[in-house]
């Protein structure tokens, strides 16, 4: 299990509807909970540069998504809506009717549905590096062939056999995923750093889940994004979402569109920053967080 220098932080395995989940905690527990979501492809030492400085005001709950980390990986589609169910049945087991919520990536998306399916759960909502639900798709062949190229390593991955493959042996194609969406990856990530993240998908049941991850994305998740599944769905928390200026994948252009179903989102863009915000831009990411957790949340329910 990697440490944070100077930090103290619990490790626990939940029984979560018959999946053992693995949380990291941080602060004093009768604090204020907040609940931070990992992305792909990392588990929640992905929060180290976070955790404590949030820990000195917050409980602060790291759970490791399912298929992640320390978390069981059993077989499955790996919906996001899973996941978001994951979280809402580890809140149930933690008896934390309310928490404040951040999650990047993979994490974000399950943090949306989560605001959007059980909105009287979360007080507070801070996602990077994730595109809202009601983003816009582009048309045309220029833009079809911009979408194939900013998604062509979710197709590797979610490739017959050959993803599972890919995944598990070849882990030089996840370090080169992550280094080629970080501005400096040299500066994000010390080589201890990246095999924090990249070792886990050596497992079987590990690369195996990474591969249902992305296959339903893009045979699923991605068709109800572009055909509007969510215009319908209204989201009332306040939410902040950070996108990294240089971000290869969550383009800050594309974020307009949200303002009928999501009246209490502001989007922000970070500078000198690519997909990793939490390790890239963590200050950044910090003050923002503090400032929206500061401020009315959504009524509770």
């Amino acid at each position: 299990m990697p440490a944070i220098p100077g930090l103290e932080v619990e490790h626990a395995h939940v029984d979560v509807q018959g999946l053992r989940m693995h949380v990291a905690a941080a602060g004093d527990p009768g604090a204020e909970p907040l609940v931070l979501l990992h992305g792909w492809p990392q588990h929640w030492y992905a929060w180290r540069r976070l955790i404590g400085p949030l820990s000195e005001r917050y409980r602060v709950l790291c759970p490791d998504l399912r298929g992640f980390g320390w978390t069981a990986a059993p077989r499955g589609s790996y919906r996001k809506s899973e996941l978001a169910a994951d979280v809402v049945a580890l809140l149930d087991s933690l008896g934390l009717d309310r928490v404040r919520l951040a999650g990047h990536d993979w994490g974000g998306f399950a943090g949306f549905l989560l605001c959007l399916d059980h909105p009287g759960r979360v007080s507070h909502f801070a996602v990077a590096g994730m595109s809202h639900p009601w983003v816009e798709p582009e048309h045309g062949a220029a833009a079809a062939l911009k979408q194939a190229r900013r998604l062509a390593y979710m197709a590797l991955i979610a490739a017959p056999v050959a993803g599972g493959q890919l995944v598990r042996r070849v882990p030089a194609f996840t370090r080169a995923v992550m280094r080629a969406s970080a501005i400096d990856p040299d500066r994000t990530w010390s080589p201890a750093e990246l095999d924090a993240f990249v070792a886990q998908w050596g497992e079987p049941d590990r690369a195996a889940a990474c591969v249902a991850l992305y296959r339903t994305f893009l045979t699923r998740e991605l068709r109800d994004l572009a055909t509007g599944a969510f215009r319908s769905q209204t989201m009332e928390t306040p939410c902040l979402q950070l996108v990294g200026i240089a971000d290869p994948v969550i383009r800050p252009e594309q974020q307009a569109g949200a303002e009928a179903n999501a009246p209490n989102l502001r989007v922000q863009t970070v500078p000198d920053a690519g997909h990793w915000l939490p390790e890239e831009a963590p200050e950044a990411l910090l003050d923002g967080m503090l400032e929206l957790f500061a401020g009315p949340g959504s009524p509770a329910a």
